[in-house]
C-alpha cells in the first residue's frame, strides 16, 4: 500500500522547514508566491490530505460528542437523536452514540467509554435505574474533569450543567383539561414511568387540572404499572369500572395497549371513552381511531442540546452560568378524543 504523505515529507523534499510547508498550503502571505505555487503544486500531485486527528489535538478539540439515550425504541428519543445529528453535521461533530437501556450500570460504564475515547462533551437522557438509584457520582466526576454535559428530558437537579426539558407538567394539564371540557367525568391516568421525573411531573400536572375544574382527585384513577405488573390484567380491572370515561397515558406504548383492550371491551371511542397519551410518534396517526397526542417535539429538544453543548465547547474559556431551557408541548387532536365545539 502506497505509504500516505505528511508535511514532514514535503518539507524534505524542499529543504524547508514544517511550518513554512504549513504556511504555503495555507496560502500565507509570509511565504513568497513562487514557493507556494512549488509548495501547493507538489502537494496536489501528491495527493497530499491534512491528518484531522493530528490537527484536533493540536487544537485540544476531537470535534466528537458522545450521545447517551435510555432507549432507541421509543419514538421521543429517536426524534431527539435525529435533532442532535442534525446540528452535529452542521456544525462539523461527529456523534458516538450510545444506549444505557435504562441500566445504571450500563450508563455508568457507557460514561467511562466515552470519556477515554477523547470526546469534547455528552448529550445524555438519564436512565430508569439511575433516576431510582439517585446516583450521579459517574457524571459528577466526568463534570469535574471538565468535560462539559447538557442533560435532556431527564435530568439531575443535582448536576451543575445546562439542561433540556420539556413541560410536562403544563402538558399532562392541558391534556386533562382537554378531556374533562370534552366532557369527561372521570379521567384515569396510566403511568408506566412513575420512577420517572417526567412521569412525577406529569402526574402533579393530572392533579392541578383536576383542582382547576373542582373534581375530586381519586387515588385509584392513577394507575401505576411497573415492569413486573402485568399490564392487561391491571388494565381490564380498571376498566371494569364503567364510569371512567377518560384515559389519560403518560407513554406512547400504554396508550397503544390501553386502546387494545379498550376496543376488546367493546367501548366506542370517543363517545365512552376518550384517550390521550404523550409522545407523538407516527404510529398514532395510522391505528383506528387514530390516538390524541402531547407533542414534545423531540427534534426541536435535539437541536436545542447539541447547540447549547457545542457553544458551551467552542467558548469553554468563557464562565458562562449554567442555563435550564424548557420546551413548550403541544396537543394534537385526533379521533380518540371527543371535539370542543
Amino acid at each position: 500500500m502506497k505509504k500516505r504523505i505528511t508535511l514532514k515529507d514535503i518539507a524534505n523534499n524542499f529543504n524547508v522547514s514544517i511550518a513554512t510547508v504549513s504556511k504555503a498550503l495555507k496560502d500565507s502571505h509570509e511565504i513568497s508566491i513562487q514557493t507556494k505555487e512549488k509548495i501547493q503544486e507538489y502537494a496536489k500531485l501528491h495527493h497530499y490530505k491534512p491528518n484531522v486527528t493530528a490537527l484536533n489535538l493540536l487544537n485540544k478539540r476531537t470535534n466528537t460528542i458522545g450521545v447517551v439515550i435510555p432507549n432507541i425504541m421509543n419514538t421521543f428519543f429517536a426524534k431527539v437523536f435525529m435533532g442532535i445529528e442534525h446540528i452535529a453535521s452542521q456544525k462539523g461533530y461527529h456523534l458516538v452514540s450510545c444506549i444505557s437501556n435504562e441500566s445504571y450500570e450500563k450508563e455508568v460504564k457507557t460514561i467511562d467509554l466515552l470519556k477515554h475515547g477523547s470526546l469534547d462533551g455528552v448529550i445524555i437522557s438519564l436512565a430508569e435505574e439511575t433516576q431510582v438509584k439517585q446516583n450521579f457520582t459517574h457524571l459528577k466526576n466526568t463534570l469535574n474533569e471538565g468535560i462539559p454535559i447538557v442533560m435532556f428530558d431527564r435530568i439531575s437537579e443535582e448536576l451543575e450543567c445546562d439542561k433540556v426539558v420539556v413541560s410536562d407538567l403544563e402538558g399532562a394539564f392541558h391534556a386533562t383539561s382537554h378531556l374533562i371540557k370534552s366532557g369527561c367525568k372521570r379521567v384515569a391516568l396510566i403511568s408506566v414511568i412513575d420512577n420517572l421525573s417526567v412521569g412525577k411531573l406529569r402526574v402533579e400536572g393530572y392533579k392541578k387540572a383536576l383542582n382547576h375544574f373542582n373534581i375530586p382527585i381519586e387515588e385509584r384513577l392513577i394507575v401505576r404499572i411497573g415492569n413486573h405488573e402485568d399490564f392487561d390484567t391491571v388494565m381490564k380491572i380498571i376498566l371494569a369500572d364503567k364510569s371512567i370515561d377518560g384515559l389519560l397515558c403518560l407513554e406512547e406504548s400504554a396508550a397503544v395497549n390501553a386502546l387494545r383492550l379498550v376496543k376488546q371491551m367493546q367501548y366506542n371511542i370517543p363517545e365512552d371513552m376518550s384517550i390521550a397519551c404523550f409522545t407523538n410518534g407516527k404510529l398514532l396517526q395510522h391505528l383506528t381511531p387514530s390516538i390524541s397526542a402531547i407533542s414534545q417535539h423531540g427534534r426541536h429538544i435535539g437541536e436545542t442540546a447539541a447547540k447549547m453543548l457545542i457553544e458551551r465547547i467552542e467558548n469553554e474559556n468563557e464562565a458562562k452560568p449554567f442555563v435550564t431551557k424548557v420546551i413548550k408541548t403541544s396537543l394534537i387532536e385526533r379521533e380518540s378524543t371527543k371535539k370542543l365545539y
